[in-house]
């Protein structure tokens, strides 16, 4: 029964952003945080990133960062489990004139040992907390170094139990809100396109011990610890110079404690042994 609640999950949040990916673009596009966490996930990547990668991209999305990576001339392959969104990819990606450098597959991030085009990969790279939808993370993680080369990276993008801009929005009156993260070891229920479904969240501690056996970590550094979180709707365009001296700030710090713990979000690399 657990097995089936957990597939059944997974089905209702393939069906919230396929749902979503008519629009998805449209909404986030214009985001200025929005724009600046890709950013900062890209440079992230490209330290790591040998050139002309072979990637294995989990929950692709649109195909934002498939395309910017193809763009550098790296093969992609993009995974996803909701068909909407593939086909918004495979879409932007004959747009651009990359189909020679992305293939799509549609396998859920859980089911890796099924994955068709299983590499092995120099990179495996999943963006802006996919693998939050999933109470299973470490099937998930010990199914990375049999997709990974020796020497290969795994760079995920989190969302952890604690978020400081969040847990300020208590002095806001948002109780629930503010502290969803906190009281969250059976999972959060969340709803896109009014469809609901469950997310957990995962601390840096527990992607380290999951995978101690197969990775060394590279990094970990916070993202939207000191810049606010891109739901403070049009926070930079209101504040920008506010939003500048942030950033700055959060250049500074987010590799430092307690910052890279206390985001909206961390980036973690790992290095396959």
């Amino acid at each position: 029964m657990e097995m089936v609640a957990k597939n059944i999950n997974e089905q209702y949040a393939a069906e919230a952003f396929s749902a979503q990916s008519a629009i998805f673009d449209e909404i986030y596009s214009g985001n200025t945080i929005v724009n600046y966490k890709r950013d900062r996930v890209r440079a992230h990547v490209l330290k790591y990133l040998r050139p002309n990668a072979s990637i294995l991209e989990l929950n692709s999305g649109t195909g934002e960062d498939a395309t910017f990576f193809a763009g550098l001339g790296h093969h992609v392959h993009a995974t996803d489990i909701a068909e909407g969104m593939q086909q918004k990819l495979r879409e932007k990606a004959t747009k651009h004139g990359l189909d020679s450098l992305i293939t799509t597959e549609l396998c859920s991030f859980t089911e890796l040992d099924g994955l068709k085009k299983r590499g092995p990969y120099d990179q495996v790279f999943s963006n802006f907390a996919g693998l939050n939808c999933t109470g299973e993370l470490d099937k998930v993680l010990l199914s990375l170094s049999g997709l990974l080369n020796k020497d290969g990276i795994a760079t995920l993008v989190i969302l952890p139990k604690f978020c400081l801009w969040e847990s300020l929005l208590l002095f806001k009156g948002m109780f629930k809100t503010a502290t969803r993260r906190w009281f969250s070891k059976n999972g959060v229920t969340a709803h896109v396109e009014g469809t609901y479904f469950t997310c957990w969240y995962y601390d840096p501690s527990y992607v380290i011990h999951t995978v101690k056996e197969s990775f060394d970590v590279l990094s970990v550094e916070g993202l939207c610890t000191i810049v606010p979180p891109s739901y403070i709707e049009h926070f930079a365009e209101k504040h920008p110079n506010s939003y500048r001296w942030l950033k700055k700030m959060e250049d500074r710090y987010r590799f430092s404690w307690p910052w890279r713990f206390i985001g909206d979000y961390y980036i973690i690399s790992l290095k396959k042994r």
